[in-house]
């Protein structure tokens, strides 16, 4: 049953001891708010460095060109390596381990392309069917390049949404022509890019056998693309090697010449993101766990002082015929009410102090920061049930006292 009077008198006690009061609530209330702005920014650190790698399969090894910087066989260094559609063939039939392949051959800005009369300039990536997956392409409409267009040469492309817009306004760009560099293509499929970066959504995808025959690159491509499927970090370590030491026999260099080549291993990259995560989350924990800890001292000693300023009243109340339980309930209410205020208006401020960050800070390395309710909720919880605890034992042993011992504490 609700009494009125008890909490009248909880109020009044509130009202007389603000500064023990503001103690106790301020040791809560900074415990969640530090427990969430450490997890937000954990969680928005994530998030940030995930999008990274949101633009393409977690599971590729990348191969760029490069330049020798170690003689061999004879050769002096300076070398430029350069790839060609003989290295994609090889590295399919002799690499074990290698789940999807492309080459990609690229025309950077500066392509004119035009739809009757609007224009535009856009990157032309020029690239195998397994691209539109190494990518992580969606396709809204149509179909990505295929097999057929690499061997027949078709002047097929695939835009997105956004060229779309910018060439054909309101109207449909599937199945019509668009004129690149004075040459015309069919637009077979319309893709959408989901990693929020505006230049790969600013691109047209092309058949590369199509793309060198057209443009004039002959057989070269700037760029290979392997994915290795579930293979783990050390095993694609070892593809990784196994792709080096092919390409060092074929083109007669250093195998262990880092500049020849560039590779790329988002296997191992994110692999040791996700390791470094774990290590921050953990430390996140254990500067939570410690900022708790800290409030429920914090609370624990102060509920301690008020039953031990409360001694002699308790004796009074006794004298007067209160019973043992109503005391103890009584310390109790004022330690879950206190608690619980503070630890809701630590988490109110918390939670809209990342609102507020998170609207502001936008950053390739940090996005939309966030805290599980959840945890923050149990935290309170436990603040509170730490804070009751460390009153009602105190308040247990006052009560069961006689009432004339009770009066006679100093």
């Amino acid at each position: 049953m609700f009494d009125i009077d008890k909490w009248q008198e909880i109020f009044a006690t509130i009202e007389k001891n603000k500064l023990r009061t503001f103690l106790t609530g301020f040791s809560v209330a900074w415990g969640i708010f530090m427990l969430i702005i450490l997890q937000g920014a954990g969680v928005g650190l994530q998030n940030g460095v995930e999008s990274q790698f949101r633009s393409s399969a977690t599971n590729t090894i990348w191969i760029w060109n490069g330049q020798t910087s170690k003689a061999y066989g004879g050769m002096k260094p300076g070398r430029t390596i350069q790839m060609t559609n003989e290295d994609h063939d090889f590295l399919a039939k002799s690499v074990s381990g290698i789940d999807q392949l492309s080459s990609r051959f690229e025309l950077y800005r500066g392509n004119t392309v035009s739809y009757n009369n609007e224009f535009g300039t856009f990157n032309v990536r020029s690239v195998h069917p397994a691209y539109a997956n190494i990518e992580k392409l969606s396709l809204v409409e149509g179909r990505f390049v295929n097999e057929t267009d690499i061997n027949e040469f078709r002047k097929s492309v695939v835009i997105s949404t956004k060229v779309q817009e910018a060439l054909f306004k309101t109207e449909k760009g599937l199945d019509k022509y668009i004129k690149i560099s004075g040459v015309m293509f069919k637009v077979v499929g319309i893709f959408t890019d989901d990693d929020g970066r505006d230049e790969n959504m600013q691109v047209i995808y092309m058949p590369i056998s199509t793309a060198q025959r057209v443009f004039g690159a002959g057989t070269d491509i700037q760029t290979l693309a392997v994915t290795v499927g579930d293979a783990t970090a050390e095993q694609s370590k070892e593809i990784q090697d196994n792709l080096k030491q092919k390409l060092a026999q074929r083109h007669h260099y250093d195998v262990t010449d880092e500049k020849a080549m560039f590779f790329w291993n988002s296997v191992e990259e994110f692999q040791r993101f996700k390791s470094l995560f774990a290590s921050i989350s953990l430390f996140i924990w254990i500067i939570g766990i410690g900022t708790i800890i800290a409030g429920v001292v914090g609370v624990s000693n102060i509920m301690m002082i008020v039953v031990k300023d409360r001694t002699k009243e308790i004796g009074i109340r006794k004298a007067l015929g209160a019973t043992p339980g109503s005391i103890i309930s009584l310390i109790l209410q004022e330690a879950i009410l206190i608690t619980g205020f503070a630890g809701y208006i630590g988490l109110v401020l918390g939670v809209g102090l990342l609102e507020l960050i998170s609207k502001q800070i936008d950053t390739p390395f940090f996005k939309n920061p966030q805290v599980d309710i959840k945890i923050a909720v149990g935290a309170t919880v436990l603040l509170m049930i730490a804070g009751s605890l460390a009153g009602f034992f105190p308040a247990r042993r006052a009560a069961a006292i006689k009432p004339i011992e009770a009066l006679r504490d100093e």
